[in-house]
């Protein structure tokens, strides 16, 4: 069975222009990583899920320590990255967050070290300009925000 992901992408009209709600991934392998390091609020489509969307809105407040914001999603449509189908949903959200508090995975580290740590999924979020998270986006999730441009090009948004 293919591996399937739910997303959630939040945007607004800031000072900067549209901007995105991003995350950067988390762990000693992107810890002084910038560009491609980070990745829309996503996790895994559980059996147990209702819908996709209460998937993306469970991982989101499991990655942001917050749930995601009352909102009107919309299905942005699915895409292939990574060996995943990510199915994505946005909505123009005006979000800030306290303290980013997400959930942890283990990994042994140093490699080969037989030391197991714990590492934040995600160990930074925020809004960023259209443009800058085109670059700081994973490269297989850039397509994601040319779906958003459209949409918004569609219904005359900025």
């Amino acid at each position: 069975m293919a591996v399937r992901s739910a997303a959630i992408l939040l945007h607004r009209r800031g000072a900067r222009g549209r901007e995105v709600w991003i995350a950067h991934m988390g762990g000693p392998f992107w810890a002084r990583k910038d560009e491609g390091a980070w990745t829309l609020p996503k996790g895994l489509v559980e059996e147990d899920d209702v819908d996709d969307l209460a998937a993306a809105r469970r991982e989101f407040a499991e990655e942001m320590g917050a749930p995601s914001p009352d909102a009107v999603y919309v299905p942005l449509g699915e895409f292939r990255a990574s060996g995943k189908t990510f199915v994505v949903f946005a909505a123009e959200a005006d979000f800030e967050l306290a303290e980013l508090v997400s959930n942890e995975f283990e990994v042994e580290w140093p490699p080969r070290s037989g030391v197991i740590r714990t590492f934040p999924e995600v160990d930074d979020a925020g809004w960023h300009p259209l443009a800058v998270a085109h670059t700081k986006l994973a490269k297989g999730q850039r397509p994601i925000l040319d779906a958003l441009v459209r949409l918004l090009d569609e219904y005359g948004s900025d």
